[in-house]
């Protein structure tokens, strides 16, 4: 039953409803399909099997006696191993958690767990959730199902890797400074990281942070959409919870073109950050196809001053105030790049943290008037297409050192700096066959435009449908 499993979200839930599948044909679907492909790409780390043929069995029993069920019901998803999940082990990617049971679902697997979705297990990570290369010393790498040879970025890279091979049509993730976009974009999947408090967090230690979200991915823009609508509105556990509902993005995607749209293409960031020739070359003709689709778009450059600073000093000190403790049990049991981070976190002052939120205030006003004159922000969403697998990061691009393991993601992060929507959609493949996507950001909490928007380039360019050869 491959088949079944490239299908659609939203059409498996209507195969489901329409009892031309019970769930529990399609979660063992699902299970053939990770037990066929997973020893190739190790993207689910632990696996519920049982547990979920038990679930599926009783989600046809509900449908059978006519009982209301979700948008989600009988939907097989693994989730991310950050997020906590009650009964199921969450460890982070680290030996220090190897053996943590959390007794409850945090907020947005509980969402998704009373929409109907069907848990399968966990999806491999960083650890501790650091950096945009999915390794660990608990379970190692993932691999890129295009190239195996090749990373699958991070730290949604096992949730990326497991979309793209047919294990899960759905998958949620969370993204400080890519990490639904960048492993989407090595995967030829669609991630969008919403706008702070579109996707409430709970529990959170540091509740008012804008920094870090959650948010959804899919082999589709409908889907990721459907996944948001089931993630997304108010919680009053969470103080910067946007109140508008989720239900609102559960509409289809109906726009067919985008005639007047006005788009502002900026490939390298007014030449901030340098792009692998592979990357352009494959993003340049898509653009096109906005304009195509009726978009007007035009060479322009945000003003990220002071971007830099911000991402990188919130997130030093976010480090910090959440896995200091941790350090000073554990050190030699964390990665030195992780170790790095929360020890320059420690060094910051309260004048740095000051200087930080002031540049973060003055970089929020410059793009809400950017977003005066564009609708949307169109640049690449990775840099580089996937480095091989045995690297920790890409120490140069285009002739440029990289001197830590974020430099190379500043096409991601920098967006990250100003929290307004951005998702990452499957847009071409380099000459040896790597994929490369586009990302879009959308205006503040303009998650609704902006998805309408990647879905009319998605059904014009069709460059998701393509899958991976690597493990069929």
């Amino acid at each position: 039953m491959t088949d079944v499993c490239f299908e659609t979200a939203r059409g498996m839930a209507a195969a489901l409803r329409r009892k031309e599948i019970s769930a529990r044909e399609l979660v063992a679907a699902h299970l053939d399909r990770i037990e066929a492909c997973n020893g190739a790409v190790n993207a689910v780390v632990t696996l519920v099997a049982e547990r979920a043929l038990a679930e599926a069995g009783a989600a046809d029993d509900r449908l059978a006696a006519g009982e209301p069920v979700g948008p989600l019901h009988g939907i097989p998803m693994a989730h991310k191993d950050t997020h906590a999940t009650a009964g199921i082990r969450t460890t982070k990617g680290s030996p220090i958690l190897a053996d943590q049971v959390p007794t409850e679902d945090e907020l947005v697997i509980e969402r998704i767990r009373a929409a109907g979705a069907i848990t399968l297990g966990k999806t491999n990570v960083p650890e501790f959730g650091a950096g945009s290369h999915t390794f660990n010393p608990l379970f190692g790498v993932t691999r890129n199902p295009y190239d195996l040879g090749r990373s699958a970025g991070g730290s949604s890279g096992g949730a990326a890797a497991a979309l793209a091979t047919g294990m899960h049509p759905l998958a949620d993730g969370s993204d400080v400074g890519g990490s639904l976009r960048n492993p989407a974009s090595f995967c030829n999947v669609v991630g969008l990281r919403p706008a702070p408090g579109r996707v409430p967090s709970y529990p959170a230690e540091l509740a008012y942070s804008t920094v870090n979200v959650q948010g959804p991915m899919a082999r589709t823009v409908s889907d990721v959409a459907l996944l948001l609508s089931v993630m997304a509105g108010p919680d009053p556990r969470s103080p910067i919870a946007i109140e508008e509902p989720g239900s609102v993005f559960a509409a289809p995607l109906d726009r067919e073109d985008l005639t007047g749209l006005r788009v502002a293409w900026s490939p390298d960031l007014g030449g901030s950050i340098p792009v692998d020739a592979a990357v352009t070359a494959a993003l340049e003709p898509q653009v096109r196809v906005l304009e195509e689709l009726g978009a007007t778009v035009e060479r322009a450059d945000p003003d990220l001053r002071g971007a830099d600073e911000v991402f990188r000093t919130l997130r030093a000190w976010i480090f910090a105030v959440t896995m200091g403790p941790l350090l000073a049990r554990h050190r030699d049991r964390m990665k030195a790049t992780l170790v790095g981070n929360i020890e320059e976190g420690r060094r910051l002052t309260g004048a740095d943290v000051a200087r930080a939120e002031i540049l973060h205030s003055a970089l929020f006003q410059r793009m809400r008037r950017f977003y005066e004159q564009y609708d949307l922000l169109a640049l690449p969403v990775a840099q580089v297409p996937p480095f091989p697998v045995e690297m920790e990061y890409p120490t140069e691009i285009a002739g440029v050192a990289q001197s830590s393991y974020l430099d190379w993601m500043r096409s991601a992060y920098l967006i990250s700096s100003f929290g307004h929507p951005a998702i990452s959609v499957p847009a071409g493949f380099t000459p040896d066959g790597l994929p490369v996507g586009l990302q879009l950001v959308g205006a503040h909490r303009g998650e609704a435009a902006l998805l309408q928007a990647a879905h009319a380039f998605e059904q014009a360019t069709r460059v998701g449908e393509r899958r991976p050869p690597a493990v069929g």
